[in-house]
């Protein structure tokens, strides 16, 4: 079942709220695709996420290596940013998802989060459990909202 939930994120502070409740509610094998436009928080919601997993610092941006993991109690948390391949074809993009191996790590029971993965669905194993959209609504305000089966679980 899909479920959407709109949550209004106008401070840091919220938005580091929102990554600890999506880390509370993710089971192995779950991937988690982030939008928004560039500077909308993305990297920050994932490093609250692996902070909430309880990942040691430092958690930083894969833009150009492309994919970060870390070890978690719960599972491998696989941290990826496609960002760089966005404009890149659909068959080029799908190659290079399957060059990284997420759809592997993802069946393996890695959860996997992926910055700009829009347009790699497909390639990344299908529908997300989580869906996260980050729109900014001022200088340090953001919306975020969620849809997929996990977005029912997030309080």
């Amino acid at each position: 079942m899909t479920a959407r939930l709109v949550r209004p994120l106008p401070t840091r502070r919220d938005t580091r709220e929102l990554g600890t409740a999506i880390a509370r509610v993710l089971r192995p094998g779950d991937l988690v695709v982030l939008s928004g436009d560039l500077g909308a928080g993305k990297t920050f919601l994932v490093r609250a996420m692996a902070r909430a997993l309880r990942v040691p610092p430092p958690i930083t941006s894969p833009t150009f290596i492309l994919v970060h993991e870390y070890a978690t109690a719960h599972a491998p948390l696989v941290h990826a940013d496609l960002y760089r391949l966005r404009d890149a074809g659909e068959a080029r993009l799908a190659g290079e998802v399957a060059r990284l191996g997420l759809r592997e790590r993802r069946g393996e029971g890695a959860l996997v989060v992926v910055e700009w993965g829009e347009e790699a669905i497909d390639a990344l194993g299908g529908p997300p459990e989580l869906f996260v959209s980050i729109a900014i609504a001022g200088e340090h305000e953001r919306t975020a909202t969620l849809t997929g089966c996990r977005a029912g679980d997030i309080v």
